[in-house]
């Protein structure tokens, strides 16, 4: 069968080289902005990119355990790669808006009080920061069933995510619709089933 063929042909797959293939686009955008491949407004591309790679990983990993589930195609062996590289993403985005976009201190604070979609941008990224931090073997055995839990931090973080998109974007748009319709359909699939 197709399906069991295509896992067979995944277990062959180093997880370190999906942490190498996953990093390349952000060095190779910032090299894009930096030659001018990236229009006239090279930081705002920048971060829209890194933003919606961000966006689309931890789509990914909201959809392993559906995959699983529903089309038997088993990609938990990398949910610890596409977690860790949707961190990477999102420190990169923010990076590119602190240090490339904002540059002054004071203005930072005064944008993420006073512009919502940065406010819940940054809430998003908080959520993440434990994720991260406790996506190793030594936090898994250390805080047990805790760790699980604490891993649900996930949906919130997508959920956040999805809301900065579409409060970021100016006028009625599809794409960050789409983006949220994913999000919600995939958080929906992971409901448990009422008997």
């Amino acid at each position: 069968m197709f399906v069991d063929r295509l896992n067979t042909a995944l277990r062959k797959i180093p997880v370190w080289l999906v942490y190498v293939l996953g990093m390349l686009p952000a060095p190779i955008l910032l090299y894009m902005g930096a030659v001018g491949a990236l229009g006239v407004e090279p930081i705002k591309a920048l971060e829209h990119e890194l933003g919606l790679l961000t966006l689309q990983l931890l789509i990914l990993g909201l959809a392993i355990t559906p995959l699983r589930k529903f089309a038997r195609l088993n990609l938990l062996r990398f949910r610890r790669a596409i977690g860790l590289l949707t961190f990477y993403y999102i420190s990169c985005h923010l990076l590119v808006w602190l240090v490339l976009d904002v540059q002054i201190v004071d203005q930072i604070w005064a944008d993420i009080l006073k512009r919502p979609y940065i406010t819940i941008g940054m809430a998003g990224f908080a959520c993440l920061v434990p994720l991260a931090a406790t996506s190793n073997n030594f936090s898994i055995r250390k805080l047990g069933a805790t760790w699980r839990k604490l891993h649900r931090l996930t949906y919130l973080a997508a959920i956040l995510a999805g809301v900065h998109f579409i409060w970021l974007v100016k006028g009625f748009q599809i794409e960050p619709l789409l983006y949220m319709a994913a999000i919600l359909a995939l958080l929906v699939l992971r409901l448990p089933k009422r008997r």
